[in-house]
C-alpha cells in the first residue's frame, strides 16, 4: 500500500478521510514509513485551504504523525494556521478532534500558544463537558500541561466538571493518574478534585 501511494503522481483522488485513515493505520500498527507520511503531508500542505478537510480527519492525521514520530513542522503549522485564522470558531470539532489535535502538538513537541488558547477558549465557552469522555479529558489536560500552555480557566472548567460527576467509574486508572498529573504539573490545584 505504501509503495503504491508513494508512487502516485498526486493524491487528489483521495478524500481527507482516506488520507487520514491511511496514515492513522500505519501509525496504529507501528509500521513506520516516512516517505508515505511525507507524501501525505506534502499533499495537505499544498492545498490552498483546508476547509474541505473534516476536523476529525485533520486531527487524526496530526495524531498519526505524532504517534509515528514523523516530524513535519510545516504540516503542523498549516493545520494550526487553519484552526486559528481560517476558522471563526471550533464548533465543527468534536471533543475527540480537539483532544487529538492538542495531544498531537504536545507529543510532537510543537508548541503553538495561539492554537492552545483558541481550543481552551472554545472548551471553556461550552455550556458543559458532558460530551467529553474521560480519555478526552485526560488527553486534553495532559497536552496543556506537557506543552506548558497552562490555562487556569480551562483547568477550572475541567475540575468543576469532574467534581460534579456522580462517580469516576468512567475513568480508567491511567486516565485518572494522567489527569491529576496534568493538574499538578500545571500548578492548577483544586482541593475538591484531589
Amino acid at each position: 500500500v505504501a509503495n503504491y501511494v508513494i508512487g502516485l503522481d498526486h493524491l487528489g483522488e483521495f478524500t481527507s478521510q482516506s488520507l487520514s485513515n491511511t496514515v492513522w493505520s500505519f501509525a496504529k500498527v507501528e509500521e513506520s514509513n516516512p516517505m508515505l507520511f511525507q507524501k501525505v503531508a506534502n499533499h495537505i500542505i499544498g492545498l490552498n485551504d483546508l476547509h474541505s478537510l473534516m476536523p476529525q480527519n485533520l486531527s487524526n492525521t496530526l495524531w498519526a504523525f505524532a504517534r509515528a514520530d514523523v516530524s513535519n513542522p510545516s504540516l503542523f503549522e498549516k493545520v494550526a494556521d487553519h484552526n486559528i485564522i481560517g476558522l471563526r470558531n471550533l464548533n465543527a470539532f468534536e471533543p475527540q478532534a480537539l483532544a487529538n489535535t492538542v495531544w498531537a502538538f504536545a507529543k510532537a513537541e510543537k508548541s503553538n500558544p495561539w492554537l492552545f488558547q483558541k481550543i481552551a477558549d472554545h472548551i471553556v465557552g461550552l455550556i458543559n463537558l458532558n460530551s467529553f469522555s474521560a480519555q478526552v479529558l485526560s488527553n486534553t489536560m495532559w497536552a496543556f500541561a506537557k506543552t506548558e500552555e497552562s490555562n487556569p480557566r480551562l483547568f477550572q472548567k475541567v475540575s468543576n466538571h469532574i467534581i460534579g460527576m456522580n462517580n469516576l467509574h468512567s475513568f480508567k486508572p491511567q486516565e485518572l493518574s494522567i489527569t491529576v498529573w496534568a493538574f499538578a504539573t500545571a500548578g492548577e490545584s483544586n482541593p475538591r478534585l484531589f
